[in-house]
């Protein structure tokens, strides 16, 4: 998340949010037996049906919750074009957290239903999916298992690249879905909030990723925000009309290339972050997330939290190599981490395995 969160979940605002070169893999291969392998939570070759366009996977593990959402709903689009479904090996791992186990918080979970829509969908349909199609289902998926989100880091697994997002709202979206017939009807609707448009981040521009050594509980900040929201509106909205301003102000530097109009996005919207942490009594801008910034500030760029803060990952954007080179040294002596991250334009595509 580049700029624009907490805002991007009422309805209309906009995000800016960028894919990074961080990946979760989807293996699929038809087969004589159907199985799910999870590399990372060492489940090997579970046995999975699919019945009455509802796929059951026999583990009681409550890890596979986003992977059973997501072949469920491909199964069912699926079934509804009149495709018939044959059995498959499904093998998925993901490189977006450390060896170690640690949690970046780099959208893991959207990661993962975004490429096991898109194995799914590349290994049956007649026709190459497009990567609407593919976004729509994986949201979808993502909001029935979550119960809410803004969806912003499925599009970004989706299209690649930075993007100007506007959430469906989840609230619309799941509403929209139990009164639906179909997936194939609820899809070729509008979807009334939705949007996304591709940019740049300009060449001249490098940006850096730093984690704090804190997992942040994204629910439960959000859950504050959405307290204050309700009990001081005034505030919220205060927080609104700000955020909006710093995002414009941000995707008006991307589009012209000036640096100062970026910068100066970055910093309002973190200001904007800070001031609604404290209003909301939500430790969005920790002491850490505060030092990542402030080190950015005085080599001549700007930082932010990234995402719901409280933890997690902060992000710079800095005018040359030398200083971002020079930024990741002063961050890791100062206790933060940096992480080897680079944008991505890819999005979700599929890998020709040769062997």
């Amino acid at each position: 998340m580049i700029a624009g969160e907490y805002a991007v979940l009422h309805p209309s605002e906009h995000l800016a949010v960028l894919a990074v070169n961080r990946f979760v893999y989807a293996d699929i291969k038809k087969s004589t037996e159907s199985s799910l392998t999870l590399s990372d939570f060492q489940l090997e070759n579970i046995k999975f049906t699919i019945e009455n366009k509802k796929v059951s996977i026999h583990t009681d593990n409550p890890r596979i919750s986003f992977v059973q959402k997501a072949m469920t709903i491909a199964s069912t689009y699926l079934q509804e074009k009149g495709v018939a479904l044959s059995p498959f090996q499904l093998t998925i791992r993901s490189e977006l957290d450390d060896k170690s186990g640690i949690k970046y918080g780099l959208g893991s979970s959207a990661a993962v239903v975004t490429s096991v829509i898109t194995a799914m969908l590349k290994l049956f349909l007649p026709e190459e999916p497009s990567k609407d199609l593919i976004f729509r289902l994986a949201a979808l998926s993502h909001v029935i298992a979550q119960k809410n989100g803004s969806g912003a880091d499925v599009a970004a697994s989706t299209y690649g690249g930075i993007l100007n997002y506007a959430s469906f709202q989840a609230e619309w979206l799941l509403e929209e879905y139990n009164k639906s017939l179909s997936i194939s009807s609820l899809l070729e609707r509008d979807w009334t909030y939705f949007s996304v448009e591709p940019l740049e981040i300009p060449e001249h521009i490098y940006f850096c990723v730093g984690w704090t050594g804190k997992a942040a509980s994204t629910a439960e900040l959000v859950d504050k925000v959405l307290q204050l929201k309700l009990e001081k509106p005034k505030l919220f909205e205060e927080f609104l009309e700000n955020s909006r301003a710093a995002v414009r102000t941000l995707f008006m530097g991307l589009k012209q290339s000036d640096e100062s109009l970026l910068y100066k996005g970055v910093k309002e919207n973190r200001k904007a972050l800070a001031k609604l942490g404290r209003d909301a009594n939500a430790p969005i801008e920790t002491p850490m997330l505060a030092k990542l910034c402030d080190l950015a500030e005085k080599l001549g760029g700007a930082g932010k939290p990234s995402g719901a803060g409280g933890g997690d990952c902060g992000i710079a954007f800095m005018p040359t190599k030398e200083k971002a080179e020079q930024l990741l040294k002063v961050w890791e002596e100062n206790g933060i981490k940096p992480l080897s991250i680079k944008p991505n334009h890819s999005g979700a595509t599929e890998i020709k395995n040769n062997s």
